[in-house]
Parts: structure tokens; sequence; C-alpha cells
């Protein structure tokens, strides 16, 4: 189904996008034009400091309820154990007494959804570990898990795979895949971009450079986002692990 076809879920015309208010606000994206569609799959690239992320507060803001958010520095809680880290994503479902006793005793229906969800991401018997014991791959699949565990439509995430090699980076998108139809996610994973999403949004200087069918571009295409063509400036949690894009399997809708 084309893009044209489904049912607008963010639109938007001609915008200016920053941050700050006042003497202190700052434009980010100048003049912006985009659609996101309901069921679409974009990968969002461009070198640090493009705009990624001030694109992703907007979208946040203006889907509300309908999506849910991975963070690209997680905000997760060091002391508290993987399972409580990943409850958090619904703390605001239940009532502060039933959320202060499952701190001291998880409540059975929660460790159980929260289990599977572990076992499905690969942190299976890691529940109870504080989450300042575990490495950074870890983390950023506990951060994965809170979003998962929050049960919405469209899933929102500022590089979830930064730091996760690329063939275990595909498994975790294909969970996310499952359980929502529609994800924008930021990355620097060129390749991982053409094999896996629908949709690429480019940005640079300012500006969407890039809004096309992930099929209609190459890396080329994508190297041209970036001030040194083809060694794309990765942000400080990311350093891509270069692979075979051959090697992959094929994406969601590509041939």
């Amino acid at each position: 189904m084309e893009s044209e076809q489904r049912r607008p879920l963010v639109a938007l015309h001609g915008e200016s996008l920053g941050h700050g208010r006042g003497r202190q606000s700052q434009v980010v994206l100048n003049d912006l034009t985009l659609a996101l569609h309901e069921g679409e799959r974009i990968a969002l690239l461009g070198p640090s400091g493009a705009g990624k992320s001030t694109l992703l507060a907007t979208l946040r803001e203006r889907l509300s309820e309908q999506a849910v958010w991975c963070p690209q520095h997680h905000g997760l809680v060091p002391q508290l154990a993987v399972y409580h880290n990943v409850y958090m994503g619904r703390l605001a479902e239940r009532s502060a007494l039933a959320n202060l006793w499952n701190l001291v005793r998880p409540l059975q229906a929660p460790w159980g959804e929260i289990a599977e969800l572990a076992g499905e991401l690969g942190l299976a018997g890691l529940l109870r570990r504080p989450v300042g014991e575990l490495s950074g791959g870890q983390r950023q699949r506990v951060a994965i898990a809170r979003a998962l565990y929050q049960s919405r439509d469209i899933f929102l995430g500022d590089e979830p795979v930064a730091s996760i090699d690329p063939h275990q980076a595909l498994r975790l998108l294909a969970v996310i895949d499952e359980r929502h139809t529609t994800a924008v996610i930021a990355l620097h994973q060129r390749e991982l971009a053409l094999s896996h999403f629908d949709r690429v949004w480019g940005l640079r200087d300012g500006r969407l450079a890039i809004d096309a069918p992930a099929r209609e571009l190459t890396l080329a295409d994508l190297d041209a986002l970036y001030p040194d063509a083809g060694s794309p400036s990765p942000s400080d949690s990311d350093t891509p692990v270069p692979f075979d894009l051959t090697t992959l399997p094929c994406g969601r809708g590509r041939a």
C-alpha cells in the first residue's frame, strides 16, 4: 500500500522546528514538509546535530499517547533491577499502593509479562539484576523492553540499536515490528536503513535532504547526508560495525 493511501498520523507543512523559548530559542530544522502514515517503518538518518532528536521530539508531542518512546541515553535507574525499569513503562496505569508493593514484591501478572518480553530481547535471567551492572548493549535492550511494555501502536526511537551488532539489531527490530504498526527510528547504520525500513528521512544542514522509499535509494545517496561521504559521523553512543548488506535478510516489503 502506498503512503498516499494510508492514514496520515502526522503532517508537517513548511514548519521550522527547534528548541528553547524567547531569546533562547534556536531553530534546528527549517521549512520542514513531511508526513508519517500509518503502517510505515521509517529510518531517520543524518549526522550528529542534524536535528534527528528535534524531529523525534515534535513527533512525540503530536502523537502523544499513541506512541512509545525509547530515548538515546536510555533514561534508566541504575540502582533498580531490570524488572523494575521495564515495569516503569506502565507505572501510571496502576495505583501508588500497587506500585509501592511491586517495588518490594513483584506482582505476578507484570512479572510474567516482563519475563516473556525479556526472553524475546535476550535478557532472560537478568530480571533481578540492577541495571547499573549491565553492559551498554544490555542496558539498551532494557530501554527497548520498557518502551515495548507500554503496548502502543507507534514506536519512536532515538538510536535504540546504536550499541548493538548489526545482526542482533535486526532481531530487535523484528520484535519492534511485531508489536507496533508504525515506527520512526533514528540510526546511523545506513545498510540497516536500506535493508529493513520502508522509507528513509535524511537530514542535513537543517533541512530534509531525503524523503524516499528505501528501495529507491543506494548507500551513495545516504553517504551524501554526512560531511565526509562514506564515513558518517557517529554519535557518542554509536560505534557502527561494518557489515555486508548482502548477508542480511530482506527487510519489510523489500524483494
